[in-house]
């Protein structure tokens, strides 16, 4: 059953891959945009339209959709302390061209723009962070975000049907190095048979989501008839340990759990021992929950990267 047409920004990143194949699964027309002068032979035939262009500068003026998933942004902590205003200026400029140029349609989108779990305090976590947890400016990247949110909230008081999605981490096929899972997977791929491998704290423990639910989360937002809240958590509400996906990351190369070593330069001063997201509002409103557990969502992975 058609949905209408959905609008993704960072079409070509990825989550936007996955929210692409998943709309059109679910029957909308999937317009997407991106900086690249087009669509690469895996994502041109999930698309109905392509729009290149640089969204810091201007939205297109053509387009028109039902709804838009926002995904576009620097989206990275550590490299923002080092280009704290290049994230700031980024990731707001394009709320603010995006949503002045949706105030001049004859019927505003539902627009779902996507935050990050990072924005909540970093002080000790006892139990599960939910959407009334306190947030706290902890990095440039963060900034960014209480800033984007705080622009759709105001855009919403203009009448476009805003609503704020907070992913803690996430995980799935396609995920590019930077992360945790590809990381381990490079290296354990480059380890010599009895070397020991070099790692962060592998003791903390962070809540992970399969990229498929994630995306799966933003689309049933985006055409739902109407939300109940301004702003969802998206996360599998379980922390994992490092220890623990690196045991997943070997058993899916089929090779045996090397012995580590921690390397103080990959250990973060400030890190929390354990993070772990709270989903009850968007279960108890939608019935969303994760479909794919940890263990399928690293074997997907590693089975993609070989390819």
């Amino acid at each position: 059953m058609a949905q209408g047409t959905l609008a993704v920004t960072g079409v070509d990143g990825f989550v936007g891959r996955h929210v692409a194949r998943l709309a059109v699964e679910g029957g909308w027309r999937v317009v997407g945009l991106s900086r690249a002068a087009e669509p690469d032979s895996e994502l041109a035939p999930l698309l109905y339209d392509y729009h290149a262009g640089d969204l810091t500068r201007q939205w297109p003026a053509s387009l028109r959709a039902d709804a838009v998933i926002h995904l576009a942004g620097l989206a990275a902590v550590g490299p923002s302390f080092d280009s704290p205003q290049e994230y700031i200026e980024t990731n707001s400029a394009m709320v603010t061209l995006m949503c002045e140029a949706m105030l001049g349609w004859d019927a505003p989108p539902r627009l779902v723009g996507v935050s990050s779990g990072a924005v909540y305090s970093a002080g000790t976590r006892s139990q599960a962070i939910d959407e009334g947890t306190s947030t706290e400016p902890t990095s440039p990247y963060v900034v960014s975000k209480l800033l984007v949110e705080q622009q759709l909230a105001y855009y919403a008081r203009r009448g476009i049907d805003t609503v704020i999605v907070r992913p803690f981490n996430h995980l799935g096929p396609g995920q590019r190095p930077g992360f945790l899972v590809p990381d381990l997977t490079t290296a354990l791929r480059e380890l010599s048979p009895a070397e020991p491998m070099p790692s962060g704290n592998l003791a903390s423990e962070r809540d992970y989501t399969d990229v498929r639910d994630v995306a799966a989360a933003y689309l049933m937002l985006a055409g739902a008839p109407s939300h109940e809240h301004p702003v969802y958590n998206v996360c599998s509400g379980r922390a994992v340990a490092g220890h623990e996906m690196l045991s997943l990351v070997a058993s899916a190369l089929r090779i045996p759990v090397p012995q580590t070593v921690v390397d103080p330069a990959r250990v973060r001063a400030l890190d929390n021992p354990s993070i772990t997201g709270s989903a009850a509002r968007l279960r108890s409103e939608y019935g969303w929950a994760p479909q794919i557990d940890l263990a399928q969502s690293i074997a997907d992975f590693v089975a993609a990267s070989s390819t």
